[in-house]
Protein backbone atom coordinates (compact mmCIF):
# COMPACT_ATOMS: atom_id res chain seq x y z
CA UNK A 1 0.00 0.00 0.00
CA UNK A 2 1.16 3.61 -0.82
CA UNK A 3 2.07 5.93 1.90
CA UNK A 4 2.02 9.12 -0.82
CA UNK A 5 4.34 11.55 -1.38
CA UNK A 6 7.65 10.43 -2.11
CA UNK A 7 8.89 6.77 -2.35
CA UNK A 8 11.60 6.09 0.12
CA UNK A 9 13.07 2.91 0.94
CA UNK A 10 11.71 1.58 4.08
CA UNK A 11 13.50 1.97 7.33
CA UNK A 12 14.63 -1.54 9.17
CA UNK A 13 14.13 -1.90 12.96
CA UNK A 14 14.93 -5.42 14.37
CA UNK A 15 13.80 -7.05 18.27
CA UNK A 16 13.70 -10.15 19.40
CA UNK A 17 9.85 -9.39 19.86
CA UNK A 18 7.48 -7.21 18.24
CA UNK A 19 4.19 -6.41 19.82
CA UNK A 20 1.46 -4.64 18.04
CA UNK A 21 -0.62 -2.52 19.83
CA UNK A 22 0.20 -0.61 23.39
CA UNK A 23 -2.98 -0.83 25.55
CA UNK A 24 -3.30 -3.64 28.56
CA UNK A 25 -2.70 -6.62 26.79
CA UNK A 26 0.63 -5.23 24.48
CA UNK A 27 2.08 -4.04 27.76
CA UNK A 28 1.94 -6.68 29.45
CA UNK A 29 3.25 -9.30 26.53
CA UNK A 30 5.99 -6.38 26.39
CA UNK A 31 7.00 -6.70 29.95
CA UNK A 32 7.09 -10.41 29.93
CA UNK A 33 9.05 -10.69 26.99
CA UNK A 34 11.10 -8.82 28.51
CA UNK A 35 11.45 -10.40 31.59
CA UNK A 36 12.33 -13.61 29.39
CA UNK A 37 15.51 -11.95 28.33
CA UNK A 38 14.07 -10.67 24.85
CA UNK A 39 14.72 -7.21 23.31
CA UNK A 40 10.92 -5.99 22.92
CA UNK A 41 9.76 -3.70 20.43
CA UNK A 42 6.66 -2.16 20.20
CA UNK A 43 4.33 -0.48 17.86
CA UNK A 44 0.84 1.93 18.35
CA UNK A 45 -0.41 3.30 15.79
CA UNK A 46 -1.41 6.47 18.31
CA UNK A 47 0.20 7.25 21.28
CA UNK A 48 -0.74 4.09 23.21
CA UNK A 49 -3.30 3.05 26.10
CA UNK A 50 -6.01 2.08 23.21
CA UNK A 51 -9.38 1.06 25.08
CA UNK A 52 -7.76 0.26 28.17
CA UNK A 53 -7.53 4.41 28.69
CA UNK A 54 -10.65 5.07 28.32
CA UNK A 55 -11.97 2.32 30.05
CA UNK A 56 -12.86 2.36 34.07
CA UNK A 57 -10.12 0.41 34.69
CA UNK A 58 -12.03 -2.53 36.13
CA UNK A 59 -10.19 -5.94 36.47
CA UNK A 60 -12.11 -8.82 37.62
CA UNK A 61 -10.05 -11.21 39.65
CA UNK A 62 -11.38 -13.59 42.82
CA UNK A 63 -10.34 -16.70 44.46
CA UNK A 64 -9.31 -14.86 47.77
CA UNK A 65 -7.12 -11.87 46.14
CA UNK A 66 -5.24 -9.74 48.69
CA UNK A 67 -7.84 -6.59 48.45
CA UNK A 68 -11.16 -8.89 48.92
CA UNK A 69 -8.82 -10.21 52.30
CA UNK A 70 -8.67 -6.19 53.20
CA UNK A 71 -12.24 -5.59 52.41
CA UNK A 72 -13.49 -8.68 54.53
CA UNK A 73 -14.62 -10.65 51.57
CA UNK A 74 -14.03 -14.24 51.53
CA UNK A 75 -13.66 -15.95 48.19
CA UNK A 76 -12.22 -19.11 46.56
CA UNK A 77 -11.38 -20.26 43.29
CA UNK A 78 -13.62 -22.75 42.83
CA UNK A 79 -16.53 -20.29 43.85
CA UNK A 80 -15.06 -18.15 40.88
CA UNK A 81 -14.65 -20.83 38.94
CA UNK A 82 -18.57 -22.18 39.56
CA UNK A 83 -19.56 -18.31 38.35
CA UNK A 84 -17.92 -18.02 35.16
CA UNK A 85 -18.69 -21.60 34.28
CA UNK A 86 -22.45 -20.60 34.62
CA UNK A 87 -22.08 -16.79 33.45
CA UNK A 88 -19.27 -16.73 30.62
CA UNK A 89 -19.17 -20.76 30.20
CA UNK A 90 -18.62 -21.67 26.52
CA UNK A 91 -20.83 -24.26 25.23
CA UNK A 92 -18.44 -24.68 21.81
CA UNK A 93 -15.44 -24.95 24.41
CA UNK A 94 -13.74 -22.63 22.19
CA UNK A 95 -11.72 -21.05 25.48
CA UNK A 96 -11.33 -24.74 27.04
CA UNK A 97 -12.48 -25.56 30.38
CA UNK A 98 -8.82 -25.61 31.68
CA UNK A 99 -8.26 -22.45 30.41
CA UNK A 100 -10.84 -21.10 32.98
CA UNK A 101 -9.77 -22.84 35.69
CA UNK A 102 -5.97 -21.85 35.37
CA UNK A 103 -7.41 -18.18 34.62
CA UNK A 104 -9.60 -18.97 38.44
CA UNK A 105 -6.56 -20.04 40.55
CA UNK A 106 -4.41 -17.51 38.98
CA UNK A 107 -6.28 -14.44 39.92
CA UNK A 108 -5.15 -13.74 43.54
CA UNK A 109 -1.53 -14.19 42.03
CA UNK A 110 -2.34 -12.13 38.97
CA UNK A 111 -3.54 -8.87 41.15
CA UNK A 112 -0.30 -9.03 43.14
CA UNK A 113 1.86 -8.99 39.76
CA UNK A 114 -0.13 -5.77 38.72
CA UNK A 115 0.34 -4.20 41.85
CA UNK A 116 4.19 -5.15 41.68
CA UNK A 117 3.88 -3.23 38.58
CA UNK A 118 2.33 -0.04 40.33
CA UNK A 119 -1.47 -0.59 40.10
CA UNK A 120 -2.69 0.50 42.47
CA UNK A 121 -5.64 -1.00 44.01
CA UNK A 122 -7.88 -0.78 47.48
CA UNK A 123 -10.08 -2.90 49.31
CA UNK A 124 -13.00 -0.38 50.06
CA UNK A 125 -16.00 -1.99 49.13
CA UNK A 126 -19.33 -0.49 47.76
CA UNK A 127 -22.05 -0.64 50.11
CA UNK A 128 -24.27 -1.40 47.55
CA UNK A 129 -24.55 -3.30 43.79
CA UNK A 130 -23.96 -0.26 40.68
CA UNK A 131 -22.63 -0.38 37.60
CA UNK A 132 -19.43 1.39 38.46
CA UNK A 133 -18.45 2.57 42.05
CA UNK A 134 -17.98 6.27 42.93
CA UNK A 135 -14.13 7.40 44.35
CA UNK A 136 -15.15 6.10 47.32
CA UNK A 137 -14.99 2.36 46.74
CA UNK A 138 -12.90 -0.12 44.72
CA UNK A 139 -14.14 -3.32 45.30
CA UNK A 140 -17.61 -3.90 43.75
CA UNK A 141 -20.09 -6.91 42.36
CA UNK A 142 -19.24 -5.91 38.90
CA UNK A 143 -21.18 -9.04 37.40
CA UNK A 144 -24.35 -11.05 38.36
CA UNK A 145 -23.19 -12.89 41.28
CA UNK A 146 -26.02 -11.55 42.87
CA UNK A 147 -28.85 -12.28 40.91
CA UNK A 148 -30.88 -15.56 41.10
CA UNK A 149 -29.81 -17.18 38.48
CA UNK A 150 -26.09 -18.28 40.17
CA UNK A 151 -27.65 -17.97 44.27
CA UNK A 152 -27.14 -22.25 43.69
CA UNK A 153 -24.00 -21.99 41.75
CA UNK A 154 -21.75 -20.67 44.75
CA UNK A 155 -21.22 -17.85 47.63
CA UNK A 156 -21.58 -14.30 45.56
CA UNK A 157 -18.37 -12.20 45.90
CA UNK A 158 -17.39 -9.13 44.84
CA UNK A 159 -14.72 -9.14 42.08
CA UNK A 160 -14.71 -5.93 40.54
CA UNK A 161 -11.25 -4.42 41.16
CA UNK A 162 -10.71 -1.12 39.95
CA UNK A 163 -7.75 0.72 39.43
CA UNK A 164 -7.42 3.66 42.54
CA UNK A 165 -7.81 7.00 40.96
CA UNK A 166 -10.37 9.11 40.38
CA UNK A 167 -13.06 9.18 37.71
CA UNK A 168 -12.99 6.29 34.79
CA UNK A 169 -9.40 4.76 35.96
CA UNK A 170 -8.78 3.38 33.10
CA UNK A 171 -5.84 5.48 32.25
CA UNK A 172 -4.08 5.11 35.23
CA UNK A 173 -4.03 1.68 35.19
CA UNK A 174 -2.21 2.04 31.74
CA UNK A 175 0.37 4.59 32.79
CA UNK A 176 1.39 1.98 34.84
CA UNK A 177 1.80 -1.06 32.75
CA UNK A 178 3.52 1.41 30.08
CA UNK A 179 6.12 2.86 33.11
CA UNK A 180 6.51 -1.01 33.97
CA UNK A 181 7.59 -2.03 30.20
CA UNK A 182 9.55 1.55 29.49
CA UNK A 183 11.27 0.72 32.60
CA UNK A 184 12.47 -3.33 31.69
CA UNK A 185 14.00 -1.09 28.34
CA UNK A 186 11.13 -1.82 26.52
CA UNK A 187 11.50 0.90 23.08
CA UNK A 188 8.03 1.95 22.33
CA UNK A 189 7.36 3.28 18.42
CA UNK A 190 4.25 5.15 18.23
CA UNK A 191 2.65 6.91 15.44
CA UNK A 192 3.34 3.65 13.91
CA UNK A 193 0.75 1.36 11.61
CA UNK A 194 1.08 -2.24 10.79
CA UNK A 195 -0.07 -2.81 7.73
CA UNK A 196 1.71 -6.43 6.60
CA UNK A 197 3.22 -9.64 8.62
CA UNK A 198 6.21 -10.77 7.01
CA UNK A 199 7.01 -14.03 6.70
CA UNK A 200 9.67 -15.93 5.59
CA UNK A 201 9.72 -19.75 5.01
CA UNK A 202 6.56 -20.14 6.68
CA UNK A 203 7.95 -18.89 9.73
CA UNK A 204 6.27 -15.23 10.70
CA UNK A 205 9.17 -12.72 10.83
CA UNK A 206 7.88 -9.29 11.46
CA UNK A 207 5.23 -6.72 10.47
CA UNK A 208 6.19 -4.54 7.51
CA UNK A 209 3.39 -0.69 7.98
CA UNK A 210 4.24 3.03 7.95
CA UNK A 211 5.66 5.38 10.50
CA UNK A 212 5.63 9.11 11.61
CA UNK A 213 9.08 8.79 13.53
CA UNK A 214 11.01 10.68 11.09
CA UNK A 215 8.12 13.30 10.35
CA UNK A 216 8.07 17.05 11.07
CA UNK A 217 7.19 17.93 14.47
CA UNK A 218 4.36 19.68 14.02
CA UNK A 219 2.97 16.73 12.03
CA UNK A 220 3.35 14.09 14.91
CA UNK A 221 1.68 16.62 17.30
CA UNK A 222 -0.95 17.46 14.86
CA UNK A 223 -1.45 13.27 14.77
CA UNK A 224 -1.20 13.15 17.95
CA UNK A 225 -4.12 15.83 18.82
CA UNK A 226 -6.16 14.47 16.38
CA UNK A 227 -5.85 11.00 17.51
CA UNK A 228 -6.47 11.93 21.48
CA UNK A 229 -9.67 13.73 19.79
CA UNK A 230 -11.12 11.18 18.21
CA UNK A 231 -10.75 8.85 20.90
CA UNK A 232 -12.37 11.29 23.41
CA UNK A 233 -14.57 13.33 22.51
CA UNK A 234 -15.18 11.13 19.57
CA UNK A 235 -16.03 7.89 21.53
CA UNK A 236 -19.55 10.39 21.99
CA UNK A 237 -19.02 12.48 18.82
CA UNK A 238 -19.08 10.07 15.60
CA UNK A 239 -18.47 13.45 13.68
CA UNK A 240 -15.76 14.70 15.59
CA UNK A 241 -13.99 10.94 15.37
CA UNK A 242 -14.44 10.93 11.04
CA UNK A 243 -12.53 14.06 10.58
CA UNK A 244 -10.25 13.36 13.51
CA UNK A 245 -9.42 9.82 11.51
CA UNK A 246 -9.43 11.72 8.35
CA UNK A 247 -6.84 13.82 9.21
CA UNK A 248 -4.37 11.45 10.65
CA UNK A 249 -5.05 9.40 7.94
CA UNK A 250 -3.78 12.22 5.67
CA UNK A 251 -0.85 12.81 7.29
CA UNK A 252 0.34 9.57 7.09
CA UNK A 253 -0.39 9.54 3.34
CA UNK A 254 1.74 12.64 3.30
CA UNK A 255 4.40 12.57 5.74
CA UNK A 256 4.52 8.45 6.54
CA UNK A 257 7.71 6.84 5.96
CA UNK A 258 7.66 2.95 4.75
CA UNK A 259 8.87 0.66 7.39
CA UNK A 260 9.72 -2.81 8.06
CA UNK A 261 10.26 -4.38 11.69
CA UNK A 262 11.76 -7.55 11.46
CA UNK A 263 11.30 -9.81 15.23
CA UNK A 264 14.00 -12.53 15.91
CA UNK A 265 11.68 -14.62 18.03
CA UNK A 266 8.07 -13.59 17.22
CA UNK A 267 5.60 -10.97 16.71
CA UNK A 268 2.45 -10.68 19.13
CA UNK A 269 -0.99 -9.03 17.88
CA UNK A 270 -2.43 -7.12 20.67
CA UNK A 271 -4.12 -4.38 18.37
CA UNK A 272 -7.55 -4.12 20.30
CA UNK A 273 -11.26 -5.44 18.82
CA UNK A 274 -12.85 -4.44 15.79
CA UNK A 275 -15.89 -2.30 16.86
CA UNK A 276 -14.90 0.22 14.89
CA UNK A 277 -15.31 -1.47 11.51
CA UNK A 278 -18.63 -1.15 10.71
CA UNK A 279 -18.69 -3.30 7.90
CA UNK A 280 -17.43 -6.14 9.89
CA UNK A 281 -19.80 -5.94 12.95
CA UNK A 282 -22.53 -5.38 10.55
CA UNK A 283 -21.10 -8.74 8.65
CA UNK A 284 -20.78 -10.64 11.55
CA UNK A 285 -23.84 -9.49 14.24
CA UNK A 286 -25.88 -7.26 12.45
CA UNK A 287 -28.02 -7.09 15.16
CA UNK A 288 -25.71 -5.36 17.08
CA UNK A 289 -26.46 -1.77 15.66
CA UNK A 290 -26.88 1.76 16.80
CA UNK A 291 -24.55 1.50 20.09
CA UNK A 292 -21.61 3.05 21.20
CA UNK A 293 -18.51 1.47 19.73
CA UNK A 294 -16.53 1.48 23.05
CA UNK A 295 -13.07 1.90 21.55
CA UNK A 296 -10.46 3.65 19.67
CA UNK A 297 -9.83 4.15 16.17
CA UNK A 298 -7.44 1.80 16.37
CA UNK A 299 -9.99 -0.82 17.44
CA UNK A 300 -10.61 -1.42 13.68
CA UNK A 301 -9.81 -4.88 12.92
CA UNK A 302 -6.63 -4.18 11.93
CA UNK A 303 -4.86 -7.18 14.14
CA UNK A 304 -7.65 -9.62 13.20
CA UNK A 305 -6.98 -9.23 9.52
CA UNK A 306 -3.26 -9.31 10.16
CA UNK A 307 -3.26 -12.70 11.53
CA UNK A 308 -6.19 -13.72 9.05
CA UNK A 309 -3.74 -12.64 6.07
CA UNK A 310 -1.54 -15.51 6.83
CA UNK A 311 -4.19 -18.17 7.17
CA UNK A 312 -5.37 -17.43 11.58
CA UNK A 313 -8.41 -18.69 12.77
CA UNK A 314 -10.94 -16.37 13.61
CA UNK A 315 -14.20 -17.11 16.07
CA UNK A 316 -16.79 -15.62 18.40
CA UNK A 317 -16.71 -12.85 15.04
CA UNK A 318 -20.58 -12.50 16.00
CA UNK A 319 -20.12 -11.99 19.79
CA UNK A 320 -20.92 -8.67 20.83
CA UNK A 321 -21.19 -6.70 24.42
CA UNK A 322 -23.94 -4.29 24.74
CA UNK A 323 -24.20 -2.82 27.99
CA UNK A 324 -27.76 -1.75 29.23
CA UNK A 325 -26.73 -0.43 32.78
CA UNK A 326 -29.65 1.09 34.69
CA UNK A 327 -27.59 1.64 38.23
CA UNK A 328 -26.87 3.64 40.04
CA UNK A 329 -29.41 4.44 41.33
CA UNK A 330 -29.78 1.36 43.20
CA UNK A 331 -33.49 1.56 43.92
CA UNK A 332 -34.14 1.00 40.40
CA UNK A 333 -32.74 -2.86 41.06
CA UNK A 334 -36.63 -2.77 42.23
CA UNK A 335 -37.56 -2.01 39.01
CA UNK A 336 -39.90 -4.20 36.35
CA UNK A 337 -38.16 -4.23 32.80
CA UNK A 338 -40.62 -4.85 30.46
CA UNK A 339 -40.80 -5.08 26.23
CA UNK A 340 -43.51 -3.92 24.30
CA UNK A 341 -45.97 -6.93 24.72
CA UNK A 342 -45.63 -6.00 28.52
CA UNK A 343 -44.02 -9.12 29.34
CA UNK A 344 -40.25 -9.31 32.00
CA UNK A 345 -37.34 -9.63 30.08
CA UNK A 346 -34.93 -10.60 32.85
CA UNK A 347 -34.11 -10.35 36.26
CA UNK A 348 -33.16 -6.82 37.04
CA UNK A 349 -30.44 -7.59 38.61
CA UNK A 350 -28.18 -9.47 36.28
CA UNK A 351 -24.88 -8.02 34.87
CA UNK A 352 -26.01 -5.19 32.09
CA UNK A 353 -24.50 -7.01 29.62
CA UNK A 354 -27.07 -9.54 30.18
CA UNK A 355 -29.63 -7.08 29.78
CA UNK A 356 -28.56 -5.88 26.73
CA UNK A 357 -27.98 -9.36 25.09
CA UNK A 358 -31.74 -10.09 25.79
CA UNK A 359 -32.99 -6.63 24.43
CA UNK A 360 -31.70 -7.04 21.09
CA UNK A 361 -31.55 -10.89 20.88
CA UNK A 362 -35.12 -11.54 21.98
CA UNK A 363 -36.73 -8.00 22.34
CA UNK A 364 -35.93 -6.13 19.13
CA UNK A 365 -33.91 -4.22 21.48
CA UNK A 366 -37.03 -2.36 23.20
CA UNK A 367 -37.53 -2.43 27.00
CA UNK A 368 -38.70 0.15 29.71
CA UNK A 369 -38.15 -0.16 33.21
CA UNK A 370 -41.68 -0.21 35.05
CA UNK A 371 -41.74 2.08 38.60
CA UNK A 372 -44.20 3.69 40.54
CA UNK A 373 -44.29 7.20 42.40
CA UNK A 374 -42.35 5.63 45.65
CA UNK A 375 -39.51 3.58 44.28
CA UNK A 376 -38.90 6.63 41.53
CA UNK A 377 -38.73 9.14 44.30
CA UNK A 378 -36.44 6.67 46.14
CA UNK A 379 -34.09 6.65 42.82
CA UNK A 380 -34.10 10.42 42.18
CA UNK A 381 -32.61 10.65 46.65
CA UNK A 382 -30.05 8.02 45.72
CA UNK A 383 -28.67 9.47 42.30
CA UNK A 384 -27.38 12.19 44.38
CA UNK A 385 -24.88 10.57 46.89
CA UNK A 386 -24.95 7.09 44.35
CA UNK A 387 -23.67 8.20 40.95
CA UNK A 388 -20.69 9.53 39.39
CA UNK A 389 -21.39 12.90 37.04
CA UNK A 390 -21.49 10.92 33.85
CA UNK A 391 -24.40 8.62 35.58
CA UNK A 392 -26.46 11.69 37.25
CA UNK A 393 -26.52 12.70 33.79
CA UNK A 394 -27.55 9.45 32.19
CA UNK A 395 -30.31 9.51 34.63
CA UNK A 396 -31.32 12.87 34.69
CA UNK A 397 -32.70 12.49 31.09
CA UNK A 398 -34.09 9.07 31.74
CA UNK A 399 -36.13 10.42 34.40
CA UNK A 400 -37.16 13.55 32.14
CA UNK A 401 -37.40 13.11 28.45
CA UNK A 402 -36.88 9.20 29.07
CA UNK A 403 -40.22 8.50 30.82
CA UNK A 404 -43.48 8.78 30.29
CA UNK A 405 -46.04 8.40 33.48
CA UNK A 406 -50.01 7.51 34.04
CA UNK A 407 -52.54 7.48 36.36
CA UNK A 408 -53.04 3.74 36.05
CA UNK A 409 -50.77 1.08 34.34
CA UNK A 410 -53.25 0.95 31.39
CA UNK A 411 -52.82 4.76 30.23
CA UNK A 412 -48.74 4.55 31.00
CA UNK A 413 -48.27 1.76 29.02
CA UNK A 414 -50.66 3.50 26.09
CA UNK A 415 -48.49 6.50 26.21
CA UNK A 416 -45.39 4.20 26.07
CA UNK A 417 -46.37 1.91 23.04
CA UNK A 418 -46.58 -0.76 25.36
CA UNK A 419 -49.36 -3.83 25.07
CA UNK A 420 -51.85 -2.83 28.12
CA UNK A 421 -53.39 -6.07 28.70
CA UNK A 422 -49.68 -7.46 29.02
CA UNK A 423 -48.26 -5.06 31.38
CA UNK A 424 -51.26 -5.73 33.57
CA UNK A 425 -50.81 -9.14 33.54
CA UNK A 426 -47.35 -8.68 34.38
CA UNK A 427 -47.53 -6.55 37.38
CA UNK A 428 -50.32 -8.71 38.52
CA UNK A 429 -47.89 -11.80 38.50
CA UNK A 430 -45.11 -10.08 40.55
CA UNK A 431 -47.43 -8.51 43.04
CA UNK A 432 -49.64 -11.80 43.80
CA UNK A 433 -45.98 -13.44 43.88
CA UNK A 434 -44.30 -10.97 46.23
CA UNK A 435 -47.28 -11.22 48.88
CA UNK A 436 -47.68 -15.14 48.83
CA UNK A 437 -43.61 -14.49 49.78
CA UNK A 438 -43.08 -17.19 46.18
CA UNK A 439 -40.25 -16.65 43.78
CA UNK A 440 -40.25 -13.42 41.63
CA UNK A 441 -41.24 -14.50 37.90
CA UNK A 442 -38.43 -13.83 36.63
CA UNK A 443 -35.56 -15.24 39.30
CA UNK A 444 -35.06 -12.03 41.07
CA UNK A 445 -33.93 -12.12 44.98
CA UNK A 446 -36.53 -10.81 47.53
CA UNK A 447 -34.30 -8.20 48.90
CA UNK A 448 -34.56 -6.34 45.74
CA UNK A 449 -38.22 -7.24 44.76
CA UNK A 450 -40.53 -4.75 45.12
CA UNK A 451 -44.20 -3.43 44.98
CA UNK A 452 -45.41 -1.93 42.35
CA UNK A 453 -48.39 -0.21 43.45
CA UNK A 454 -48.20 3.77 44.08
CA UNK A 455 -49.92 5.51 41.15
CA UNK A 456 -48.72 7.79 39.19
CA UNK A 457 -47.03 4.81 37.50
CA UNK A 458 -43.94 6.02 35.00
CA UNK A 459 -41.93 3.77 31.93
CA UNK A 460 -38.43 4.61 31.85
CA UNK A 461 -37.29 4.12 27.94
CA UNK A 462 -33.97 2.12 28.29
CA UNK A 463 -34.33 0.59 24.48
CA UNK A 464 -30.91 0.05 22.67
CA UNK A 465 -30.81 2.72 20.45
CA UNK A 466 -28.96 5.88 19.26
CA UNK A 467 -29.76 7.70 22.39
CA UNK A 468 -26.94 10.56 22.78
CA UNK A 469 -27.79 11.02 26.38
CA UNK A 470 -27.87 7.52 26.96
CA UNK A 471 -26.03 5.81 24.94
CA UNK A 472 -25.49 1.96 24.78
CA UNK A 473 -21.86 1.33 24.81
CA UNK A 474 -20.40 -1.86 22.73
CA UNK A 475 -17.27 -4.14 22.03
CA UNK A 476 -17.05 -7.11 20.17
CA UNK A 477 -15.45 -9.95 21.86
CA UNK A 478 -14.00 -12.81 19.13
CA UNK A 479 -11.11 -12.87 17.48
CA UNK A 480 -8.20 -14.60 16.40
CA UNK A 481 -7.96 -18.17 17.37
CA UNK A 482 -5.17 -19.55 19.56
CA UNK A 483 -3.63 -22.17 21.21
CA UNK A 484 -4.48 -21.70 24.86
CA UNK A 485 -1.09 -22.69 26.36
CA UNK A 486 0.90 -20.27 24.63
CA UNK A 487 -1.04 -17.86 22.46
CA UNK A 488 0.20 -18.68 19.46
CA UNK A 489 -1.98 -18.05 16.25
CA UNK A 490 -3.56 -21.35 14.84
CA UNK A 491 -4.29 -21.99 11.33
CA UNK A 492 -8.39 -23.50 11.04
CA UNK A 493 -6.93 -26.67 11.11
CA UNK A 494 -5.75 -26.03 14.70
CA UNK A 495 -2.13 -25.95 13.37
CA UNK A 496 0.30 -23.24 15.00
CA UNK A 497 1.66 -20.24 12.89
CA UNK A 498 5.76 -20.16 13.61
CA UNK A 499 6.24 -17.02 15.23
CA UNK A 500 2.85 -15.24 15.34
CA UNK A 501 0.59 -15.12 19.12
CA UNK A 502 -2.33 -12.68 19.92
CA UNK A 503 -3.91 -11.36 23.16
CA UNK A 504 -6.17 -9.20 24.30
CA UNK A 505 -9.71 -8.54 22.01
CA UNK A 506 -7.19 -9.28 19.11
CA UNK A 507 -7.59 -12.61 20.11
CA UNK A 508 -10.45 -15.21 21.53
CA UNK A 509 -10.10 -15.33 25.52
CA UNK A 510 -12.14 -15.53 28.28
CA UNK A 511 -14.70 -13.10 27.71
CA UNK A 512 -14.85 -13.91 24.16
CA UNK A 513 -18.35 -16.09 24.92
CA UNK A 514 -19.65 -13.39 27.27
CA UNK A 515 -18.63 -9.97 29.46
CA UNK A 516 -19.07 -9.16 32.96
CA UNK A 517 -17.25 -5.57 34.13
CA UNK A 518 -13.14 -5.92 34.08
CA UNK A 519 -13.46 -9.44 32.08
CA UNK A 520 -11.71 -7.91 29.45
CA UNK A 521 -8.96 -6.23 30.96
CA UNK A 522 -8.34 -9.71 33.25
CA UNK A 523 -7.40 -11.08 30.43
CA UNK A 524 -5.79 -8.50 28.57
CA UNK A 525 -3.24 -9.58 31.32
CA UNK A 526 -4.01 -13.16 31.29
CA UNK A 527 -3.59 -13.71 27.98
CA UNK A 528 -0.84 -10.84 26.95
CA UNK A 529 1.54 -12.43 29.32
CA UNK A 530 1.01 -15.58 28.49
CA UNK A 531 2.00 -14.89 24.62
CA UNK A 532 5.05 -12.52 25.99
CA UNK A 533 6.29 -15.18 27.42
CA UNK A 534 5.80 -17.73 24.56
CA UNK A 535 6.84 -15.19 22.01
CA UNK A 536 10.27 -14.71 23.61
CA UNK A 537 11.10 -18.51 23.66
CA UNK A 538 9.88 -18.68 19.73
CA UNK A 539 11.19 -19.85 16.64
CA UNK A 540 15.44 -20.20 16.13
CA UNK A 541 16.57 -16.27 15.19
CA UNK A 542 15.76 -15.75 11.28
CA UNK A 543 17.88 -13.54 9.29
CA UNK A 544 19.53 -10.60 10.71
CA UNK A 545 18.53 -7.41 9.87
CA UNK A 546 20.93 -4.82 8.17
CA UNK A 547 21.83 -1.64 10.42
CA UNK A 548 19.01 0.03 12.14
CA UNK A 549 17.58 3.08 10.18
CA UNK A 550 14.95 4.89 12.16
CA UNK A 551 16.04 6.84 15.08
CA UNK A 552 14.83 6.39 18.65
CA UNK A 553 11.16 6.49 19.24
CA UNK A 554 9.98 9.92 19.64
CA UNK A 555 9.55 11.61 23.18
CA UNK A 556 6.63 10.47 24.63
CA UNK A 557 3.96 13.25 26.11
CA UNK A 558 4.73 14.80 29.27
CA UNK A 559 1.51 13.39 30.60
CA UNK A 560 2.84 9.81 29.51
CA UNK A 561 5.90 10.70 31.18
CA UNK A 562 4.56 11.18 34.61
CA UNK A 563 2.59 8.70 34.58
CA UNK A 564 5.35 6.17 33.97
CA UNK A 565 7.02 8.74 37.03
CA UNK A 566 4.15 7.72 39.34
CA UNK A 567 4.62 3.93 38.64
CA UNK A 568 7.53 3.98 39.66
CA UNK A 569 7.06 5.89 43.10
Amino acid sequence: MSTGGPRRAPATLAADVVVVGFGAAGACAAIEAADAGAQVLVLDRFDGGGATALSGGVVYAGGGTSVQRDAGVDDTPEAMLAYLEREVGDPEDTVHPETLRAFCHGSPAMIEWLRQQGVPFEGSLAPQKTSYPGNDHYLYYSGSEIAGAFRDVAPPAPRGHRAKAPGASGKRLFQALAGAARGRGVRVLPQTRAQRVVEHDGVVRGVEGVTLSQAPAWVRTAYRVAGRLAAKPGLYQPAVKRRCVALCDMLERAHGRPVQVLAQRGVVLCAGGFIGNRALVHEHAPAYRGGLPLGTPGDDGSGLELGRSVGGAAAKLDRVSAWRFFTPPSALLGALLVDRRGQRVIDETRYGAAVGQALIEHHDGRGWLLVDASLLAEARRQIRRQGLWFQRLQMAYLFGPGRVTGTTLEEVARRAGVDAEGLVATVQAHQEALASGGPDPSGKPAEYTRSIGTPPYSLVDISVRRQPAYPCPMLTLGGLVVDQRTGQVQRPDQEPIPGLFAAGRTAVGICSNAYVSGLSLADCVFSGRRAGRHAATGPAPGPTPGPETVPAPVEQPRQERQGRHRAHH
